[in-house]
């Protein structure tokens, strides 16, 4: 748990050097006793340019820490950045390198972690790092850090709340009500990236299951094909799923329970979005003659469901659906670490175009029109790069040939209908790093290491859907008109939300992240 000092731990003092000066915000002190009653080691990540700037000396500073201890307690690390913003060092906050410092003086990693902090700094160095970030605005924070922030508490109690709330929904359940089952059905419909972050949960389900067999509609069947702990696929669209829906067909319907019947499922944990009910799924499955049947429902499921779970607005959708195996009984295995991943062994050759590891993949497009980069940015974007060094290759589907076709006339390697998910992964993976928008690839770099500039449209929440515990920058206006709308279609001529983004910003990302040209 890291946590920053002024302004989240104590009252911002400009420049502090004075331990007579430190103030606890309210209920620090107990809010902490909390995190470490929790088994939870406490770090201070915390910039200190007065030391730089002369303002206090290194003799100040340690008089003020040891007065923070005096009052909140023990800390089990402090990690300090002595230096001004013309610096450049790798330490001060945006930068990553003071959680990463911290993560290893508390013996873990930095995807491990939390952050909370009260700017926008905070958030984009725990992001940088892989980790999570929970920001605590105060009247200083300007309203658009606080748009772009993963997640908002009022105070400090408050966003330790939301801490140890997710980590009770991801917990491992008494021995007793722990699962080992036969055969276990588990269900994601959706697009790859909606089946590539339910990957923990089903992992976690395969753990204490002899078989898996994964119901998936047409657009998943792919990154299905990648997952781990999956023996079987069953590829099935369910129209109350699949936008736009089609017409309810009965005789499809009941091909399908036959085909769930055949399954002879000891169980079925239905995993979803938490805009999508489980239960007309459920009730086909009752059909089967599934004897016992697990899913986030907010809506009452009468005798369709034997665990109705429940999961708060805003977790990352990787996390709800370890939530919902562990509230099954299917813990994820303490050696098995809660982040995505792929069956590499699985993975296609990498065209030869591509040319040796180490370059950018710019992937502009998407199935999903408000979710993809604007061609005139991808184009721009691909040129900055270049002329810095940057070696560029441009990635799409088969209908994107044309787009990237001129985006990668820029200057960069198309790619362009070349890769099915799997060589799309192969690429990926010898990638220093992604440019994408909020799109499958993203969750494709996240499952494989590779660190993510995320041009990520507000329409649904970053908290929730964008890369999960990967290095990662996010561009773009996170406070636009389209926030938090869900559309499809762009609802504010223009695309303002991307249109926006300068290249440069793309290539100071680039250099935050430690991908050099």
């Amino acid at each position: 748990m890291l946590l920053d000092r002024d302004g989240t731990l104590v009252e911002d003092v400009p420049y502090n050097g004075d331990p007579e000066k430190v103030r606890p915000v309210p209920g620090a002190r107990e809010a902490l006793d909390r995190l470490r009653a929790a088994g939870l080691r406490l770090a201070v990540v915390t910039n200190q340019s007065g030391l730089a700037r002369g303002c206090f000396t290194a003799h100040d500073l340690h008089r003020v820490n040891a007065r923070v201890e005096e009052l909140l307690g023990p800390f089990d690390s402090w990690q300090i950045c002595p230096h001004a913003e013309p610096d450049r060092c790798a330490c001060r906050k945006p930068a990553p390198g003071l959680v990463h410092a911290a993560a290893r003086a508390l013996g873990t990693t930095a995807s491990r972690c939390v952050l909370i902090g009260d700017i926008g700094a905070d958030m984009a160095a725990a992001a940088a790092a892989g980790a999570a970030g929970v920001l605590v605005p105060t009247p200083a924070t300007r309203a658009a850090e606080v748009a772009a922030a993963p997640t908002v508490a009022a105070d400090l109690p408050d966003a330790v709340d939301t801490v140890l709330t997710r980590m009770r929904l991801v917990a491992a359940p008494a021995p007793d009500r722990r699962r080992r089952a036969g055969t276990v059905l588990v269900v994601r419909s959706d697009a790859a990236g909606d089946v590539l972050v339910t990957g923990p949960g089903i992992r976690a389900v395969a753990a204490g299951a002899r078989r898996v067999v994964l119901l998936c509609g047409p657009r998943g069947r792919a990154a299905a094909e990648l997952l781990p702990g999956v023996d079987e696929i069953v590829e099935w669209p369910l129209p109350w799923i699949d936008a736009p829906a089609p017409p309810v067909d009965p005789t499809a319907i009941h091909a399908l329970t036959d085909r769930l019947a055949a399954v002879h499922a000891d169980e079925a944990v239905v995993f979803t979005s938490f805009h999508q009910s489980p239960l007309p799924l459920a009730l086909l499955l009752r059909l089967a003659g599934v004897p016992r049947i697990s899913a986030v429902s907010d809506d009452y499921p009468g005798a369709l469901l034997d665990v109705r779970h429940r999961v708060p607005v805003g977790v990352p959708e990787p996390e709800r659906a370890l939530s919902l195996a562990a509230a099954a009984g299917y813990p994820l295995p303490e050696d098995d670490e809660p982040a995505l991943r792929l069956r590499t062994d699985r993975l296609s050759p990498v065209p030869a175009a591509a040319g040796a590891p180490g370059y950018v993949v710019l992937h502009p497009g998407s199935s999903v029109e408000t979710r993809a980069c604007p061609v005139e940015l991808a184009t721009r974007v691909v040129r900055v790069l270049g002329a810095a060094g940057h070696r560029v290759v441009v990635t799409g589907g088969p209908d994107e040939r044309e787009l990237t076709a001129r985006v990668a006339a820029a200057g960069g390697v198309d790619l362009g209908g070349r890769t099915g998910l799997a060589e799309l992964a192969a690429v990926i993976a010898r990638a220093g790093a992604l440019v994408v928008g909020n799109t499958g690839p993203a969750h494709l770099a996240a499952a494989l290491g590779v660190p993510v500039v995320s041009l990520f449209a507000p329409t649904v929440p970053f908290g929730q859907w964008g890369p999960y515990r990967v290095p990662t920058v996010r561009l773009g206006d996170a406070g636009a008109a389209c926030r938090d709308t869900r559309a499809t279609t762009c609802p504010v001529q223009g695309h303002p939300c991307l249109s926006a983004v300068e290249p440069g910003r793309v290539l100071e990302a680039l250099r935050l992240l430690g991908v050099a040209g």
